[in-house]
């Protein structure tokens, strides 16, 4: 660590390596903060993992709202897997440094699930205005075929203005540090980085972050503004809560995820401190995708109900064949 400050002044581009800080100023508390990351990102693959596999094998989930929520699942694994792994080898291991073409990786990859996240999360919020404002045409208007170019267009239409950005920021020079205060490679610390004027490049992150977060964001405002407005005209007030209740849990994650993504991104060189800056991306990066699964699970009787049969199944294949005619 002594040699990695020592080398922290000069200009980074000859020294070809960053030092990811992460939460270095804390340093009583590393032990406890790997096995407190480590149990996070194990609820994060499980949980989501589990929702990929019920929505696979149970037919009462072959509907495109679990077929989107399936993607959203996989999505997350590999969002959160951008970041979280190397976040716990540094932990574990004290050794931050982080060279210049794995930064650039790392931050390429997460701009682009990123944007992948924006995009799916409007795609459902389509999929749910369609479901409750126009049930007669839902079957043939979110046919197999509109789904999957949907959820493919979610998937790759950020790569292209990512990586192109992602190429911009680590074209600038940066000549003050090599010390990244934050977790990961992110464009807001690497940004403060860099010498000279960066107003071009700061303007260049808010024009896509308004492509990428503004955009999604008001799609799905404008699909729930007719939902709701399709929800209070229900005559019953059970067919309300219904319809209220499989779009709440999306309505909440939305709510985490660009909340905090937007504060951080719609103003890429803020005076925002670092501790903030890192409890902000905690929320979109791994808090998020922590909470996902028991959101739609805990909050969706057809997961519910899938899960409580597959564990049942996963009982009964565990169990002798006498306990199993026992229990029958």
């Amino acid at each position: 660590m002594r040699q990695e400050a020592q080398k922290a002044e000069g200009n980074v581009s000859t020294g070809m390596h960053f030092v990811l800080l992460g939460f270095s100023d804390l340093s009583n508390l590393q032990g406890f903060l790997f096995g407190a990351f480590f149990f996070m990102y194990m609820i994060i693959i499980v949980g989501n993992s589990l929702i990929i596999i019920l929505t696979r094998l149970d037919p009462a989930l072959q509907k495109p709202m679990y077929f989107f929520l399936a993607n959203f699942s996989s999505l997350e694994i590999c969002y959160v897997s951008v970041t979280l792994p190397r976040m716990l080898v540094n932990l574990w291991t004290q050794n931050r440094s982080i060279s210049f073409l794995e930064c650039a990786t790392q931050l390429c990859f997460f701009l682009v699930l990123g944007a992948t996240e924006c995009f799916l999360l409007a795609v459902m919020a389509y999929d749910r205005y369609v479901a409750i404002c126009n049930p007669l045409h839902y079957p043939l208007v979110m046919n197999q075929k509109v789904c999957v170019q949907l959820a493919v267009g979610s998937w790759v239409i950020g790569i292209p203005v990512q990586i192109g950005q992602t190429a911009q920021i680590f074209s600038l020079d940066f000549c003050a540090s090599n010390q990244i205060n934050h977790f990961f490679c992110d464009i807001p610390p690497i940004i403060k980085l860099a010498c000279g004027d960066t107003s071009v490049h700061e303007m260049s992150v808010y024009i896509v972050a308004m492509l990428f977060v503004a955009i999604p964001f008001m799609l799905i405002l404008a699909s729930y503004s007719k939902i709701i407005s399709t929800i209070l005209k229900l005559p019953t007030a059970s067919g309300r809560a219904k319809a209220f209740s499989t779009c709440s849990s999306h309505l909440l994650v939305v709510v985490l995820f660009f909340g905090s993504a937007s504060i951080t991104y719609l103003n890429p060189k803020s005076s925002h401190s670092a501790l903030t800056e890192r409890l902000l991306s905690l929320f979109y990066t791994i808090v998020t995708p922590m909470f996902n699964p028991m959101i739609y699970s805990l909050r969706n009787k057809d997961v519910i109900a899938a899960l409580r049969k597959f564990l049942g199944k996963w009982v009964l294949l565990k169990v002798s064949p006498d306990e199993h005619m026992r229990l029958l």
